[in-house]
């Protein structure tokens, strides 16, 4: 997402605010007092008038740098910490937090309007290296079409995939390289338990289950559901996405359906939070903080919906109604304490490798 979400989409839209560009210099100039770095995934997206009042009410010029998936983004950062591309990094979530904090990616700063933030999504306490920005839930997304023309209930449950009925016709991302896959594992592990998650990945390798690298090729190449997908001829009707997928699918169609054209399956849904942070070494501090501030603030997340299609974490953001009428958030995601993902993530990867992908 987001990863993520259809920001993918968006940017062939035109709706990502900055184009990708690099730091430059790597020593510090005056010119990198007055540019806030931020470096991201691939979904990074905001409207351009939002980004412009930022620039106008703090002095500062924003420029984006994106770094792929949110793991590959993640450890680029990790790799580069000493000397970073960038002040402030956005988009580690709750499945990879442990690995940038253990690995001493941030910096303290407790952002202006953390008391806004909804308690559920602050992480870090007493410490405040990072700021919650946004929440969603990933989820199995269906092509409402294909169950409709086969005469099939869609599933709606982890074990309703392993039935024989949708023998073949899910496709997931790999959680060695794609958040969403990350997500849809630990959802797994937190509905089976350790080590039952892994008789029903048995269930779901046995059930045909496929296997890509990230998101953008699962949602916008196999999926039969998605735009892309259909222009593509996906054929499957079954893809871990996000609870919020479907109103993407709305608001770039033209013309618009009157409803969307995929559907959730929200008992296999898995809560994610996404965090951005003052980066150790940032060479612009001072401005990286004024970003965490506007992250968090009223305007940047009523804008966030629409643009990266994930939930706003501040207290009384508002949520545009189009968004809402074809994407609620689950009502019982699965969901797990960030320091079980610390003990047990990449264990659980290895193992999940040796048994899906050999």
């Amino acid at each position: 997402m987001h990863h993520r979400t259809l920001a993918a989409v968006a940017a062939g839209l035109g709706l990502v605010a900055l184009s990708a560009c690099g730091s430059g210099s790597t020593g510090s100039t005056a010119a990198d007092t007055r540019t806030v770095t931020v470096v991201s995934h691939d979904s990074w997206a905001a409207s351009k008038s939002v980004i412009a009042d930022f620039e106008k009410q703090s002095g500062y010029k924003v420029t984006v740098l994106k770094d792929g998936d949110a793991g590959q983004a993640v450890n680029k950062a990790l790799l580069t910490k000493d000397n970073p591309q960038g002040d402030v990094f956005f988009g580690v979530d709750n499945t990879l937090l442990s690995r940038a904090l253990s690995g001493g990616l941030f910096q303290p700063y407790r952002a202006k309007g953390l008391d806004q933030v909804l308690p559920q999504y602050l992480a870090d306490r007493g410490k405040n290296r990072v700021t919650p920005v946004d929440t969603g839930d990933i989820c199995v997304n269906y092509d409402k079409k294909y169950f409709a023309d086969h005469h099939l209930t869609p599933p709606s449950s982890f074990d309703d995939l392993v039935e024989p009925q949708y023998k073949n016709l899910l496709v997931v991302e790999n959680p060695a390289t794609a958040s969403p896959g990350l997500g849809f594992l630990l959802g797994t592990v937190a509905r089976y338990g350790d080590p039952g998650w892994q008789g029903y990945w048995k269930k779901l390798k046995a059930n045909g289950v496929k296997v890509v690298d990230g998101w953008e090729l699962a949602y916008n190449q196999e999926f039969s559901g998605s735009a892309g997908g259909r222009k593509a001829k996906g054929d499957r009707p079954l893809v871990v996405s996000y609870a919020s997928s479907p109103p993407a699918e709305v608001v770039y169609a033209d013309p618009k359906p009157k409803t969307a054209p995929t559907g959730v399956a929200y008992g296999t849904c898995f809560r994610q939070t996404e965090y951005a942070g003052l980066l150790a070494n940032a060479r612009n501090p001072e401005g990286g903080k004024a970003f965490l501030d506007f992250l968090i603030g009223k305007e940047f997340q009523e804008d966030m919906p629409l643009t990266m299609f994930v939930q706003p974490v501040r207290k009384g953001a508002a949520v545009p109604e189009e968004f809402s009428r074809y994407g609620k958030p689950a009502p019982h995601p699965e969901t797990m304490a960030p320091e079980t993902i610390a003990d047990h993530r990449d264990q659980w990867v290895k193992s999940w490798t040796s048994l899906v992908l050999k």
